[in-house]
């Protein structure tokens, strides 16, 4: 028994250590070692083993069980970015953003244009959709291929963030939009997607083939993180240099506890933190949590309800939808 708890005890240490890696994302970017990067990827995994071996020291009545306890505080933050019970907010809503990853239409366009047009929201933030969606009383903007914006207010001006490096994908286009008086900046982001396919993450008896999906598996993740990291510069320059209140949104193509995530969200709020509740799961085609899609604001505008819209099937994404309270001018 004694070496039964030993083998647990350092595993549970080695997962401690590789939790404690996912938090230095915030530090280390992909390019100099994007390994942190690609731990975020299993972080889900990496925390519920990491409670039942917490557990398996208390039912022990092992002292090392507040040890392991208390070094669990340190995890609260990034495990409510994946599942949230926070408490109602107060506060009248008066802007509503709805942000899809409407992969084309392929599952039905109708079905979309219903959807959006029964939400009655101010902003929509579409991605991967280059047609976009022709709704009564909205203006449509399409600034470039595969971003549409759809807003009930007036349009300000609008830019296209395009790197100068023509090899590196356009990661997000920006909108001011007056809304009751006031200017707001929205920006609709798609970051460099990874174009898996179901079949190159399903693994299967033969563990030679398994092996070598996990390789090409690894090589699509790292090129694309250090992608990524390039595409962000562009998203924060917009952020930063913006004279109005912020509110970014759309599929980041990266999780929680990811660089991504770190640094797109620097000095923003998260909505699901801020007012969500249940879990942020918002990508449905595997089998496994991912939260992929978000949508961030400045402080001065404060979240009221967030909420990952799993009633309808649009795409492999499901809606996120965000209201926010502003004071009046």
């Amino acid at each position: 028994m004694k070496i039964f708890r030993l083998i647990v005890f350092i595993a549970h240490l080695g997962i401690l250590f590789l939790l404690l890696a996912t938090l230095l994302n915030a530090y280390i970017p992909p390019k100099i070692f994007p390994w942190f990067n690609l731990l975020s990827l299993g972080f889900p995994v990496l925390i519920i083993t990491y409670c039942i071996l917490t557990l398996f020291w208390v039912f022990s009545w092992k002292k090392r069980a507040f040890v392991f306890m208390f070094a669990g505080l340190i995890f609260l933050s990034p495990i409510k970015r994946w599942v949230n019970y926070s408490t109602d907010k107060r506060g009248n809503p008066n802007i509503k953003v709805v942000s899809l990853n409407t992969k084309s239409g392929g599952l039905g366009r109708d079905k979309i244009q219903s959807f959006l047009q029964s939400q009655n929201a101010d902003v929509i933030l579409l991605q991967e959709e280059g047609k976009g969606y022709d709704i009564e009383g909205y203006q449509k903007v399409n600034p470039f291929g595969g971003f549409t914006v759809l807003t009930r207010h007036k349009i300000i001006s609008q830019k296209v963030l395009r790197p100068q490096d023509e090899d590196l994908r356009i990661p997000g286009v920006q909108i001011d939009i007056e809304i009751k008086g006031r200017v707001y900046r929205f920006i609709d982001v798609y970051l460099h997607p990874f174009r898996f396919e179901k079949e190159m993450v399903k693994l299967n008896g033969n563990s030679d083939a398994n092996e070598q999906k996990v390789k090409d598996v690894i090589k699509k993740l790292i090129p694309t993180f250090k992608k990524h990291q390039e595409q962000i510069g562009f998203l924060r320059e917009a952020v930063e240099n913006s004279p109005y209140p912020v509110i970014l949104g759309g599929d980041f193509n990266s999780v929680p506890n990811s660089y991504e995530y770190y640094h797109l969200s620097e000095g923003l709020e998260d909505a699901f933190l801020s007012t969500g509740k249940g879990s942020a799961t918002s990508f449905h085609d595997y089998k496994f949590p991912i939260r992929i899609d978000y949508i961030f604001s400045s402080k001065s505008v404060r979240p009221v309800s967030y909420v990952v819209d799993r009633s309808v099937s649009l795409s492999d994404h499901y809606p996120v939808v965000a209201e926010f309270s502003v004071e009046p001018k």
